[in-house]
């Protein structure tokens, strides 16, 4: 799945899903957010480790890695 990183500030910014599964987190975002980067993920892990990776901040580390790594398939959102 598709998901989208959005800048709104200096210090503020949103990651979350492309389309209908990310609408709740755009509705949130300030009128002058701009879509800064997008990748595409099978789960939530994979693509937290794709974010972290692009952002320079070292290896993501989950506190529910057996949950974060259904696939999107898995639960059912594709």
């Amino acid at each position: 799945m598709k998901h989208e990183l959005w800048k709104e500030s200096e210090d503020e910014q949103t990651f979350c899903l492309a389309g209908p599964h990310g609408d709740g987190a755009r509705h949130l975002l300030e009128p002058a957010a701009k879509l800064i980067w997008t990748c595409e993920a099978s789960s939530y892990y994979e693509a937290m480790m794709k974010y972290y990776e692009y952002m320079g901040w070292g290896v993501y580390k989950s506190d529910y890695p057996e949950e974060d790594k259904k696939t999107y398939s898995e639960l059912g959102w594709e």
